[in-house]
């Protein structure tokens, strides 16, 4: 029994393989950890993945051997080998939430995400790299420096969930878990050229995983097909008693399977409204060469049966700067979350500023780190969460009023930036236009899909944006989206532009 290449593989690939006697659980896991050992450490050197866990042989060779002893896959996610960003804490291999900071901090027990993970039959290969607590659009990292995009290594591959991406869109494993406060799996997905899906916060537990804006937070699984997306989203889900947020599993009442959902696919009559203010200005060569791949997109979208609706939100751009809270509170929520882990050695983020112990080019960490302690102490505080309601109702209003399934746009109206830009200050984190804002503000759930290349070979992403709680709707449109463009492709990384 061997396997010959893991490149694109599936989950249910995978399953049939191993059913089928084809390979082994240890035969899948030593082929990731060989291609991270010659792409990602040597070779094209992408720095994705900051730790290997030390047990992944074992718990394959666990795997293997219930299978050959029941005759049946122990679970959804059976042998799955699984990135995990380095941001959600994981007994038995260290955390460092991308800070050089944290030492060798281990967490005593697994994220709640991580044990459902580990229950549905996955193992956990390896911690990716992030910026340093997650606040950036970029990879810098005082943990692990630059992490480069697999498309163009001379080009970031975005953040803050970067590893994760970079390293599922260069198959260095089967499927990926990052986060999303901001935008932080959506914007490095559509800059790799991989499904990236938020969630409505709250339906799946951020017990165990660093905080950044409390309410806005949410891990979610990062792949390279929209089935895959689903299936990991069901080992995900589920209320936890130690995160009162996933009371909105309750809320969600959904029955049956994602997965079962994006069976159900279909954009025939589907009606998905396209927002051109989130499109950049067509004068900008850059944000022309992104609206020309959406455009294409859409246009196949429309081939296979949806319907487009142009719409506009008024006073868009005064909604997103408004209902910004990044300022008024994280340092409050992250400094929370430090404080219950006296093992880090770290004790504020404020702490961290005055020390010098956070990468350069982190504008927001010096912002937040610089702002008022909590969110009492800023008196715009209040008024950003009322307009955050006004701002749900108007979107939802105008979804209602023009009977849209999804909203649509993409997900950053630039593609990736080059490193040399990131430290040249062309561009910072809080200047960057990213799009993936506007579902985080909304309290939306939203997924981004591979749209297809710019004439520079660097990938787009497409955001689609629905209702809270739509996650099987949404994830049927994705599928058909992805099936209607499909535009995704495996880097060449023995080509791939130094």
């Amino acid at each position: 029994m061997t396997i010959t290449t893991v490149e694109e593989l599936t989950i249910t690939q995978v399953h049939d393989a191993l059913l089928a006697g084809t390979f082994t659980v240890r035969e899948l896991v030593e082929a990731y950890l060989e291609r991270i050992r010659t792409l990602d450490a040597e070779g094209p050197a992408l720095n994705s993945i900051v730790t290997v866990s030390g047990t992944a042989l074992e718990e394959a060779d666990a795997q293997d051997a219930y299978l050959a002893a029941n005759g049946t896959l122990s679970g959804p996610l059976h042998g799955v080998p699984v990135v995990v960003k380095d941001q959600i804490e994981t007994a038995g291999i260290p955390t460092s939430f991308g800070s050089a900071a944290t030492g060798a901090y281990t967490a005593a027990q697994d994220a709640t995400a991580i044990a459902q993970l580990r229950t549905a039959g996955a193992i956990i290969l390896a911690k990716t790299t992030m910026p340093d607590f997650a606040t950036s659009w970029f990879s810098t990292s005082s943990r692990s420096g630059i992490t480069r995009n697999p498309y163009d290594l001379a080009r970031d591959p975005g953040g803050s969930s970067s590893g994760s991406a970079a390293a599922v869109a260069a198959n260095l494993a089967l499927v990926g878990i990052g986060e999303d406060t901001g935008g932080s799996i959506r914007l490095p997905c559509s800059f790799c050229n991989v499904v990236g899906l938020r969630v409505t916060p709250g339906l799946i537990s951020r017990t165990g995983m660093s905080s950044l804006v409390v309410p806005q937070d949410t891990a979610g699984p990062i792949t390279r097909t929209v089935t895959d997306a689903a299936v990991v989203l069901d080992a995900l889900v589920g209320f936890d008693p130690k995160d009162p947020y996933t009371a909105a599993y309750a809320i969600a009442r959904h029955s049956g399977t994602y997965a079962e959902a994006v069976a159900k696919d279909g954009l025939a009559g589907k009606r998905i409204g396209v927002l051109r203010q989130a499109f950049g200005p067509d004068s900008d060569a850059e944000s022309a060469a992104v609206n020309d791949v959406i455009r294409q997109a859409l246009a196949k979208v429309e081939a296979a049966g949806a319907q487009l609706v142009d719409v506009e939100v008024p006073n868009l751009n005064d909604y997103v700067a408004d209902t910004s809270v990044y300022f008024s509170r994280s340092r409050q929520d992250m400094n929370a979350f430090i404080a219950k882990r006296p093992e880090l050695g770290i004790d504020s983020i404020e702490q961290l500023h005055a020390e010098g112990k956070f990468h350069e080019k982190l504008d927001l960490f010096v912002g937040i780190a610089t702002g008022p302690a909590t969110a009492k102490e800023d008196p715009t505080y209040p008024d950003r969460v009322a307009l955050q309601g006004d701002f749900q109702r108007l979107v939802a209003g105008i979804m209602a009023e023009q009977k849209l399934d999804a909203i649509c746009f993409p997900d950053v109206k630039l593609a990736a930036p080059s490193h040399e830009d990131i430290f040249a200050d062309r561009w910072t984190c809080l200047t960057y236009p990213t799009n993936t804002v506007i579902a985080s503000q909304l309290l939306f759930p939203a997924i981004t899909v591979p749209a297809g290349f710019t004439s520079e070979g660097l990938p787009v992403g497409l955001e689609i944006m629905a209702l809270p709680y739509s996650e099987p709707q949404l994830l049927g449109l994705a599928h058909g989206v992805e099936k209607a463009t499909a535009a995704r492709k495996a880097p060449n990384l023995s080509q791939v532009k130094a």
